[in-house]
């Protein structure tokens, strides 16, 4: 990485997210912006600024044909690759507005989406995906033409392949015209009702973050992102996709998650954006390991960690030097240096944003010598908020706020943030974004927190909101109102707080279950039928249809069916019949640890 930030893009520069991208491009022409892998050849291919301009210029020319004009919706529903990257910025230059979708959520939800941002043109993977999609897509009226980028065999008159809508050659990239005021994109985040809430940020949104979160953690020509988290994701749009171009940074998109671990080995990144799962699932992996290595390998790892960690806080200035530091050649060489090639050997930092991180996993991995920087926001903030930096790390903290950004704490200790980086507001939901956005221009972000010596300590939601571990938020009392509609259920409650994936404590009513047993051939006086697999499975599905309008990650994977409900008496639920979700969670801490086993 070159030193300091000559070499940055600033927003003033830029003006808008495709001024950023044409400044990158007549800076670097020739450099290497993205790599990725083709399956045609069985190798991982590089692209340059140059080439990627010309081609964006190309689906430039081919939305221009659509007849679309500033302020119209397009949207993408791809995985992480160069084509997303140019279906972006292409639709940028033209002052269209960019819907993203995730890759694996429900067809109904996709279509919510579609049907309420107004989209006109969506751009989509292969005949796989068009099959899921195809039959909600008749409740989008707006939508006048579907691109893939594999050829589809279907007679529907919106659909193109990519090489079938795309012109052989196009106009030169074009950028200009914008105010960096104007909506760039809408990005639907889960909200308190069970449907998402698009989320409108402007070019100057997206670009101050940016650039303030490069300045915090800078990276440069020499790095390389390896990207893995949706594009979808705003942490991953803001500072894997836009920050590298800010920087002259290479990006790399991983083939897929399953196939992360080999592609670290391959590509070898400076630099990892991600949630706190991928590392806890490392972790997890190394503890396993140690289980079955002898004592000495044992003892070895945790004195590597326990060494590594000293050192750090040492550096930090809250820790003394000890002798005990004299050993860390001798460490890294042993333990160290072994686990960071998991990781490709030379990682320069690594991010972590979207859920809290165990400060157990954080100690770890600090301890063996990774830059591990935590950091916090939310998508109405662009996302980032505040971030650690590496002179001034405190891993229990979501770090000090980036330049430009102001917080305190207003009533009930609710962490407030203001900057230009704050949203828009919500598309067609003026009564939500005043509840969000305050008349002083302050965002109640919903978490508390306390500040102390310039950092933020996340301490809890003033909200229910569940946060899981890959970042996704959802609200368990409008699940469970859903869920509870259901005859079936006399109570019921949605957990999962930095887990990766929801599970639901249930019971049942006794008249209905007797029926459903009954049906699933089980015998309803018997305690043990309400842990079989076949009860599980009949209320799992009971639970799938309740919530079927919920998005995707909205979803209950695991159950565990109670005998006996849960009482006032018992300290289970207030006088006025709300759950103590503590408590139960606690009262039934065996369950709930059978529901995550192996996670």
């Amino acid at each position: 990485m070159s030193g300091g930030t000559a070499h940055f893009i600033t927003p003033e520069q830029a003006g808008t997210l495709a001024g950023l991208f044409r400044e990158r491009v007549h800076r670097s022409a020739d450099a290497v912006a993205y790599r990725e892998y083709d399956s045609d050849t069985a190798a991982w291919r590089e692209y340059r600024w140059e080439e990627t301009a010309r081609l964006a210029a190309r689906h430039q020319a081919a939305l221009g044909a659509e007849g679309l004009v500033p302020g119209d919706r397009v949207a993408v529903m791809l995985r992480n690759c160069r084509d997303w990257v140019v279906f972006d910025q292409a639709a940028l230059g033209l002052g269209l507005v960019v819907v993203p979708l995730y890759v694996e959520d429900r067809p109904e939800n996709s279509a919510y989406i579609l049907r309420d941002a107004g989209v006109r043109v969506l751009f989509i993977e292969d005949a796989e995906q068009w099959e899921r999609l195809r039959r909600t897509l008749g409740e989008v009226p707006t939508l006048q033409r579907v691109v893939t980028r594999e050829p589809v065999a279907d007679t529907d008159p919106r659909l193109r392949s990519l090489a079938q809508w795309l012109p052989q050659t196009g106009e030169p990239f074009r950028s200009g015209g914008m105010d960096p005021a104007e909506p760039a994109t809408i990005v639907y985040t889960s909200g308190t009702t069970g449907r998402p809430k698009g989320v409108m940020l402007s070019h100057r949104n997206i670009l101050s973050n940016a650039y303030a979160s490069l300045c915090a953690v800078p990276a440069g020509p020499g790095d390389d992102f390896l990207s893995f988290l949706p594009l979808s994701h705003t942490l991953e749009r803001t500072a894997g996709y836009y920050l590298p171009i800010i920087s002259g940074a290479t990006v790399t998109f991983a083939r897929s998650v399953a196939q992360l671990a080999e592609d670290l080995q391959i590509v070898r990144p400076t630099v990892l954006i991600s949630v706190p799962r991928i590392y806890e699932r490392v972790h997890n992996r190394l503890r396993a390991q140690l289980e079955e290595s002898p004592p000495l390998v044992r003892r070895l790892f945790d004195a590597t960690v326990t060494v590594g960690w000293g050192r750090f806080l040492h550096r930090q200035g809250r820790g003394p030097w000890r002798t005990s530091f004299l050993l860390w050649p001798l460490l890294q060489r042993l333990v160290s240096r072994k686990v960071m090639a998991r990781l490709g050997g030379q990682m320069r930092v690594a991010m972590c944003g979207g859920a809290p991180l165990s400060p157990d996993v954080a100690r770890v991995f600090i301890g063996l010598g990774l830059e591990l920087l935590q950091g916090y926001g939310l998508t109405e903030a662009s996302p980032v908020i505040g971030v650690n930096r590496p002179a001034d790390n405190d891993p229990a903290s979501i770090g000090p706020p980036i330049d430009g950004v102001e917080v305190r704490i207003g009533a009930n200790g609710e962490l407030l943030a203001r900057g230009p980086n704050v949203m828009l507001g919500y598309w067609n939901q003026p009564q939500a974004t005043a509840q969000m956005i305050d008349a002083e221009g302050w965002l109640h972000t919903g978490d508390k927190a306390r500040i102390e010596n310039g950092h933020i300590y996340i301490t809890g939601r003033l909200k229910e909101i569940i946060v899981l571990a890959n970042g996704e938020k959802v609200s368990p009392a409008d699940m469970e109102l859903a869920v509870s509609l259901d005859p079936l259920f006399d109570q019921v409650m949605v957990f999962g707080e930095g887990r990766p994936y929801l599970c639901a404590l249930a019971v049942l009513n006794v008249d209905v279950w007797r029926v459903l047993a009954e049906e699933s051939g089980l015998d309803p006086e018997d305690p043990a039928s309400l842990r079989s697999e076949a009860a599980r499975t009949a209320v799992l599905e009971r639970i799938a249809r309740r919530l079927a309008s919920f998005p995707g990650h909205a979803q209950v994977r695991r159950v565990a069916l109670l005998p006996e409900p849960w009482t006032i008496e018992a300290d289970l639920i207030t006088p006025t019949m709300k759950l103590r979700r503590e408590q139960i969670l606690e009262h039934h801490a065996d369950r709930v640890a059978a529901l995550y086993e192996g996670h």
